[in-house]
C-alpha cells in the first residue's frame, strides 16, 4: 500500500515498466524526491547538471532503447528549463513522460513565487498536459501521460502541486459519479495498407525504369527489407540523417546522406531518377529531392500526416516500413537493366575516392574530415554514435561508414546544440555493455557538455564497459553558423559573435579522473582513436581542428558559391585561411563546375 502521492506515482511508473528517470531536485518536487529515496531499490536515478539535460537524455533512452523516456524537474525555472530538450524529442517523435513540480494548490493564481502557467508553458511541445489537484486523480493521469506519449510517440507532462504530493495516496478512486478508473499498458496502432494500395504503388515501383529510395528514421529496424526492396528494384537508396544507421555504409548501393549534409551521389541520383520511394522520412529539404513532376513518388510512412508533405506522391502506403515493405516485395519486378544501378554504384565509388581525397588535403594544423575518415575503420562494432549540432555535423554524415550492428543518432528536426553528450549518457545507461562515442563542437561543449561530464564522472564505474568517448572538435570557433553566413548571407565571420572562447579539454577530462588526448597532428589522429576506444576509463578526445576547411556539400549551388566568394571581399577576419583551403578543396573536386559536370550525365 503506498503512503504518499508520490509514493504511488513511483510504484504506477514501476507498473508501467519505467525503470531509469533522469532529473534534478527542487523544492517544488520535495514529496516526489522524498519516494525516490524509498523507491531507490525500483528507479536508476541519474542528477543531472541542468533540467534541459534530464529532457535530452529522456529523448536519447528513448530513441535508442524505443521505450518511454522519463525525467523530472522542479516548479517554475526547473520545468522551464526542460523545454529545448523537450521539444528536441517532440520534433523527432520520441515517448518522453516530463514531471514537473508546481506551486502548493492554494497558493494557485496569487503570483506567487516560482508560481508559472505550467499549462500553458507546456501546451505547444506536449500532447497531452494535465494538472493533477487531486490524490484520486493521480492514477488515470500517470496512466494517460504514459499511455499517450507510448502510443503516439510524442510528449507528455504532468504537473503537480508540492502539497499534493505529501498527501494519502488513494489507489483506487472511489465508485461515484465524476471519478474514472484506469489501467495499465497501452496498444500500439497497426494501420495496414489494402491490397489494392499496395499493389497500385508496386505498378508505380515496377513501371520506373531508374527507382531512387530515401530512407529515414522511420526505417530503422527494417534494414533487411529496404535492401531487399532496394536489391530487387536495382535502386539506390540515399538516407536522410536521422535514417544513417538504416543501412550499412559498405553496401555498394548505399550514396550515403543527403542534403546540406549529403554527398553527391546522393545528389546525382535524386537528379536523375525517374521514380522515388520515400520510406519513413519527413526531410525539410524539397531542393534536394527530384524537381518537381520529375518522378513518380511512393511514400511509406507510419502517420497519414507525413505523407506527400514534401513532394507530390502518388501512392501513399499507411503502416510499419518493415511490414509493409514486406508485402510489397512479392509483388516488385527485377529490373533487367543494369544501367541505373551501374551508374549508382559507379558514382557511389567516385564520392567515397572524392571525400577521401578532400580528407586528406593539408590543413592548419587537422583536416577535420580527415578525423572521422580515420574514425570510420576504427569504430567498435555494436559502438553507438551520439552527434551535436555543428560544423562535425557534416563530417559525420558525409565521412563516418557506419557499420551493421551500429547505432547512431542526433537532434534531428530541432538541430539544437548540446544534445550529444546527454544523449551519450542516456545511451550508455541503457547499454551499459556497449562503447559509446559523443561527437562534439566545442561551442556545445562549453554549452552545456564540459558540466554533463561530472554526470559522467558520478555514474561511469557502474558500467560494464567503460568505454566512452566524448570527441570534441576543438577549433575556436561557431563553426556552422560561420559558413551558413559566408554561404547563404555572403556575410564575412562576425568574430565577436563567432569565437569560442580557449578551454583545455582533454586535461579538464584528466582532472575528472578520465584519460585525457590532445591532438594537434593529423599523423596522430588513427593511434588517437585506437586508444580512446581501448581505455580502462572515459575519455576526453580533443583534435584541434582547422575551421577554415569549409564544410560545403560538394553539389552546392553557384548562388551559394557566388555568396561564398561575396564573403571574401569584405574582409573577413579568417580571409587568408580560408582562401587557402577552399583552393585546396577545389582541386579535390568540392565546387561546382557547372549543374552537372559531363561523368554526371553520361548514361541520362
Amino acid at each position: 500500500m503506498s503512503e504518499t502521492v508520490g509514493d504511488f506515482i513511483l510504484q504506477r511508473l514501476t507498473d508501467w515498466g519505467i525503470k531509469r528517470v533522469f532529473g534534478f531536485p527542487g523544492d517544488g518536487i520535495n514529496g516526489l524526491m522524498g519516494a525516490m529515496g524509498r523507491a531507490a531499490d525500483r528507479f536508476e536515478y541519474v542528477r543531472v547538471r541542468h533540467e534541459e539535460m534530464a529532457a535530452f537524455m529522456a529523448g536519447g533512452h528513448a530513441k535508442f532503447t524505443g521505450e518511454v523516456g522519463v525525467c523530472l524537474a522542479t516548479s517554475g525555472p526547473g520545468a522551464i528549463h526542460l523545454l529545448n530538450g523537450l521539444y528536441d524529442a517532440q520534433m523527432d517523435h520520441m515517448p518522453v513522460v516530463a514531471i514537473v513540480g508546481q506551486a502548493t494548490r492554494s497558493s494557485l493564481g496569487s503570483d506567487f513565487q516560482q508560481e508559472v502557467d505550467l499549462q500553458t508553458l507546456f501546451k505547444d511541445v506536449c500532447g497531452y498536459v494535465e494538472t493533477v489537484v487531486s490524490p484520486v486523480q493521480v492514477r488515470h493521469v500517470i496512466d494517460r501521460a504514459v499511455r499517450i506519449a507510448a502510443a503516439e510517440r510524442t510528449v507528455t507532462c504532468v504537473i503537480l502541486p508540492n502539497d499534493l504530493q505529501e498527501l494519502p495516496a488513494v489507489e483506487s478512486p472511489p465508485r461515484k459519479h465524476g471519478d474514472v478508473y484506469s489501467g495499465i499498458g497501452y496498444a500500439n496502432a497497426h494501420p495496414v495498407p489494402s491490397d489494392t494500395e499496395i499493389q497500385a504503388a508496386a505498378d508505380v515501383l515496377n513501371a520506373g525504369r531508374k527507382v531512387a529510395i530515401l530512407a529515414g528514421a522511420g526505417a530503422l529496424g527494417a534494414g533487411d527489407d529496404v535492401a531487399a526492396v532496394a536489391e530487387r528494384l536495382g535502386a539506390g537508396v540515399a538516407k536522410a540523417l536521422l535514417g544513417k544507421a538504416v543501412l550499412p555504409d559498405d553496401l555498394p548501393y548505399v550514396t550515403g546522406s543527403i542534403g546540406l549534409l549529403g554527398t553527391k551521389a546522393s545528389w546525382q541520383m535524386m537528379n536523375d531518377c525517374d521514380t522515388l520511394l520515400m520510406i519513413g522520412t519527413t526531410f525539410p529539404y524539397s531542393e534536394f529531392l527530384p524537381e518537381d513532376g520529375q518522378a513518380r513518388a511512393v511514400q511509406i510512412d507510419i502517420a497519414p500526416r507525413n505523407v506527400s508533405m514534401r513532394y507530390a506522391t502518388e501512392v501513399n502506403l499507411i503502416g510499419d516500413s518493415g511490414e509493409v515493405l514486406r508485402r510489397l516485395l512479392p509483388l516488385l519486378e527485377a529490373k533487367t537493366d543494369p544501367d541505373w544501378r551501374e551508374r549508382i554504384e559507379l558514382n557511389v565509388r567516385k564520392s567515397w575516392r572524392a571525400l577521401e581525397a578532400k580528407a586528406m588535403e593539408p590543413a592548419n594544423p587537422i583536416n577535420p574530415q580527415r578525423i572521422f575518415w580515420e574514425l570510420s575503420p576504427r569504430l567498435p562494432d555494436n559502438v553507438i554514435i551520439c552527434g551535436d549540432c555543428g560544423s562535425h555535423t557534416n563530417w559525420y554524415a558525409r565521412d563516418v561508414k557506419l557499420r551493421r550492428g551500429m547505432m547512431a543518432s542526433l537532434s534531428g528536426k530541432l538541430a539544437t546544440m548540446g544534445s550529444g553528450v546527454p544523449y551519450a549518457i542516456a545511451a550508455k545507461f541503457a547499454y551499459p555493455d556497449r562503447p559509446v562515442l559523443a561527437i562534439v563542437g566545442d561551442g556545445a561543449m562549453q554549452m552545456n557538455g564540459n558540466a554533463e561530464l561530472i554526470t559522467v564522472k558520478e555514474y561511469w564505474k557502474r558500467w560494464g564497459n567503460p568505454c566512452f568517448v566524448v570527441m570534441v572538435l576543438h577549433n575556436n570557433d561557431l563553426n556552422q553558423v560561420t559558413w551558413e553566413q559566408r554561404a547563404l548571407a555572403g556575410d564575412p565571420k562576425f568574430s565577436a559573435a563567432q569565437d569560442v572562447e580557449e578551454f583545455p579539454y582533454a586535461r579538464y577530462g584528466e582532472m575528472l579522473g578520465f584519460k585525457g588526448i590532445r591532438v594537434d597532428k593529423p599523423e596522430d589522429i588513427a593511434e588517437a582513436w585506437e586508444q580512446a576506444f581501448s581505455a580502462d576509463r572515459p575519455v576526453v578526445l580533443e583534435f584541434i581542428s582547422d575551421p577554415d576547411v569549409p564544410p560545403l556539400p560538394p553539389h552546392i549551388s553557384f548562388q551559394q558559391a557566388r555568396a561564398y566568394m561575396t564573403a571574401l571581399t569584405k574582409n573577413d577576419p579568417d580571409e587568408l585561411g580560408i582562401i587557402k583551403q577552399s583552393l585546396r578543396q577545389v582541386l579535390a573536386g568540392i565546387l561546382p563546375r557547372g549543374d552537372r559536370d559531363d561523368s554526371d550525365k553520361a548514361g541520362s
